[in-house]
């Protein structure tokens, strides 16, 4: 599942109109209304009248509602109007006028400041007095310590022990409560929810609230203003939906033939898996390599706008995720978190898929929160998600000069990693890296010259396995003494003590032949597991995995283990 559109949307003409007549500067307010409340009930009533889309009566009022709060929406005195810039390089490579919302410039480096801001200005001076609560995978967590800070109301913060430290130390380092709970975001929820009502504390969602969702809106409300010529697309990275919710409202109600895209992980795609069912839905499962927007379920509130008013969902790997973090440092200079660069992730499949030129895309910068050592696998993976990067395993014979003559087939392509371990005295097995083109360009043609000079050539390429574990492990096949063996990978939150845990968990009750584990800074720790498991008992061994609560694949027939260890 790479795309999963609307069907329920119809682009309607747009009328002629200019944002700017509306508004005019006013002090730590660039966007202010400078007229009162009730002139902005009007006038967002009165927009509807310039665009007669079909709407039934329910959403004409949630759409007015949602245009009035983001009129209406203080985010100001904490955020910034962040710019609208040219990405020249994707521009110049995708053949269309690309740009990019950079909310990694806000205080906290993350658009989240602005929901959580303009929620907490509607507290009461009671749930001021008695403090706020809020779970968080670690944005929201900042925007609500820092609006907590500005308005003085004490701040807790529930955050999963798998949140990126830099995330957590800013979040004490703006005076807020840092309490570290659970692996996930949806364990640290039911403990906020716990904590809240023990203490008598206001809960700050980080998307699923109107006033969230109304403060995401300006993001969509300063793009219309700075950008005032036509916009072909809007993509936008998908969470819980609290941007996606506030951006849809606001340009399909002024813009309606701009297309809103949502960018998720197909590693945590709520909201395409929605879409596809046509109401909420959980996913079993949720991937935190994107961890700002590792949500399990789309909001109700976000789901209500959603489901009418976004024109399609786009997934993305992990490895295209990586490989649009590049994209942006090259054109900025700025290193984006993975949910930062999703939407970049998805304007690029989106291009490629529609082979579109000459279009104006806007894609939302989101974050840069990120951990530094992280950064290892990321740049490690940006070649494979560019499709620069070819996985190869080939056979040679083993005898002096047989390398050279296998790189002389590979011409003047470089190689980027080279594996190999004596093993047979007739030929040996190497396992190597290959740059190419992009977007797979030449890949085909450099198989048929391998395959034509060579015996046995693998493509390991999409070989999730081989890019994680083997290519670290060429050094020998199973011995002989070794009984009948069955290869497990593994995933596990990564945090201290975390592969210990693993461990212990895992049991002694088979013996393990081979291990693999490698800490490359990402949410998440995985492990290659080779047990010694007599066939008669592997449907026992998959029974006890599943017990375990760990995700977990069967790799034993995979053809890079076979190749390299097996």
């Amino acid at each position: 599942m790479s795309a999963v559109h609307n069907p329920k949307l119809r682009q309607q003409p747009l009328a002629s109109f200019h944002l700017e007549s509306w508004f005019k500067p006013r002090k730590n307010n660039p966007l202010s209304i400078r007229h009162s409340p009730s002139y902005v009930d009007a006038l967002a009533a009165s927009l509807y009248h310039l665009h007669p889309i079909t709407y039934c009566k329910q959403q004409q009022i949630i759409m007015q509602r949602y245009i009035r709060k983001i009129l209406e929406a203080q985010v100001y005195d904490v955020a910034i109007e962040t710019p609208l810039e040219e990405a020249r390089g994707l521009s110049e490579r995708t053949g269309n006028h690309v740009l990019l919302k950079r909310e990694d410039e806000q205080p906290v480096y993350s658009f989240k400041i602005r929901g959580a801001y303009n929620r907490m200005a509607q507290l009461t001076p009671e749930e001021r007095a008695r403090g706020v609560i809020t779970a968080s995978a670690g944005n929201h967590a900042q925007g609500v310590a820092n609006a907590a800070r500005f308005l003085g109301v004490k701040a807790t913060i529930v955050m999963p022990k798998t949140t990126p430290d830099v995330k957590v130390t800013n979040v004490r380092r703006l005076g807020g409560k840092a309490v570290l709970h659970g692996d996930a975001f949806d364990d640290a929820r039911v403990y906020a929810e716990k904590l809240m009502e023990e203490k008598g504390l206001t809960y700050i969602p980080p998307y699923d609230d109107p006033d969230v969702i109304a403060g995401q809106g300006t993001v969509a409300m300063e793009m219309l203003r700075q950008h005032t010529g036509k916009i072909d697309a809007i993509f936008v990275p998908v969470g819980g939906g609290g941007l996606i919710a506030g951006i849809a409202a606001y340009v399909k109600y002024l813009r309606p033939e701009t297309k809103v895209i949502g960018v998720e992980s197909n590693e945590s795609a709520c909201l395409a898996l929605a879409m596809e069912k046509g109401r909420r839905a959980i996913l079993p499962q949720v991937g935190i390599f994107a961890d700002g927007v590792a949500v399990a379920q789309i909001g109700k509130y976000t789901w209500e706008i959603c489901k009418d008013h976004v024109d399609e969902v786009i997934t993305v790997s992990v490895d295209e995720i990586c490989a649009a973090v590049k994209d942006i440092f090259d054109d900025t200079r700025s290193v984006t978190e993975p949910a930062g660069a999703l939407a970049v992730a998805g304007l690029k499949k989106y291009v490629a898929r529609e082979k579109c030129e000459g279009k104006t895309l806007i894609a939302i910068n989101s974050g840069a929160n990120v951990n530094f050592d992280r950064l290892r696998h990321i740049a490690e993976r940006s070649e494979l998600g560019e499709k620069r990067e070819m996985l190869i395993a080939a056979r040679i014979p083993e005898r002096p000069g047989a390398f050279k003559e296998f790189c002389k087939v590979l011409g003047n392509r470089n190689i980027t990693e080279f594996n190999y371990r004596y093993s047979d005295s007739d030929s040996a097995i190497v396992f190597a890296g290959v740059q190419i083109r992009k977007n797979n360009d030449g890949r085909d043609e450099l198989l048929a010259e391998l395959n034509e000079a060579l015996d046995e050539v693998t493509d390991l390429t999409d070989n999730e396995m081989a890019k994680l574990h083997i290519r670290y492990m060429v050094g020998g096949h199973k011995p002989s003494s070794c009984g009948d063996e069955a290869i497990y990978r593994f995933e596990f939150p990564e945090r201290p003590g975390a592969l210990m845990k693993f461990l212990n968990t895992l049991g002694g009750r088979w013996n393990i032949s081979m291990f693999h584990y490698r800490n490359h800074g990402a949410a998440f720790g995985r492990v290659l597991v080779g047990m010694e498991v007599p066939k008669k008992e592997r449907a026992e061994v998959r029974k006890y995995l599943n017990e375990l609560g760990y995700t977990w694949f069967d790799e034993t027939e995979n053809e890079a283990y076979q190749l390299f260890l097996g």
